[in-house]
């Protein structure tokens, strides 16, 4: 008997990532902007400056993004799995300056010539996408003065670049598909983001409220 086709990845995350619960889900609440996953914890939108437009990598749930178009702000959402998309599209129907697509975020930036005044990901693309890659394209997407910001969890000290995405969740799993997450220092951040042009770069841990739990490593960053 052949053997079962490999997963693409967006497919792997839609079957193995974790959600809340099982079956039809509540929509999530949208009463502020989170980079760091505990409410209250760190800053909020004002990172994003005062955007008329703004691009969102990974939305998951949504939560971000529709928190921006409540506020008036042209959002588009863009993941690559369709089931995230599905959820989103279902959660947010009733929100209006809100479009969820389904792409890999580097073929979206490719495809899509529309240019926006702020590009945002809170643990969601950049996280897992080469930065290498990413970063030219997130450029050529930005309006003059435009704000990139992204969030991902402090890395561990010596786990930088490409690494291998782990944990309880994946046992077992890792021949069908390996995932990466880049993960790195502020400092490392910064060199690369200004190898690709950016200027204004801040970077910093966000500390986890619970003493012993890794942090957030909030970037941000504008295009001249």
């Amino acid at each position: 008997m052949p053997s079962a086709a490999p997963m693409t990845a967006a497919e792997y995350w839609d079957k193995y990532r974790p959600h809340r619960g099982e079956g039809r889900q509540r929509r999530p609440t949208a009463e502020s902007f989170d980079w760091t996953g505990v409410t209250g914890n760190g800053p909020g939108a004002e990172i994003l400056g005062d955007p008329n437009s703004a691009l969102d990598m990974g939305p998951a749930e949504g939560e971000n993004a529709a928190y921006l178009a409540r506020a008036g702000v042209d959002v588009v959402a863009v993941d690559f799995s369709p089931v995230q998309v599905a959820r989103a599209r279902e959660f947010w129907s009733d929100v209006p300056n809100l479009e969820f697509v389904q792409a890999e975020a580097c073929v979206f930036l490719e495809e899509d010539h529309r240019l926006f005044d702020a590009v945002y990901s809170t643990w969601g693309a950049v996280w897992f996408t080469d930065p290498e890659e990413l970063f030219p394209r997130v450029a050529e997407r930005l309006t003059p003065g435009g704000t990139f910001a992204f969030s991902h969890r402090e890395p561990i000290n010596g786990q930088y670049g490409a690494q291998k995405l782990g944990g309880k969740w994946l046992e077992g799993r890792e021949t069908e598909l390996t995932v990466y997450r880049w993960q790195y220092t502020a400092a490392q951040w910064t060199n690369l983001l200004k190898r690709h042009g950016f200027t204004g770069i801040q970077a910093e841990v966000l500390p986890h409220p619970e003493a012993g739990t890794l942090g957030t490593l909030l970037v941000e960053a504008h295009m001249i």
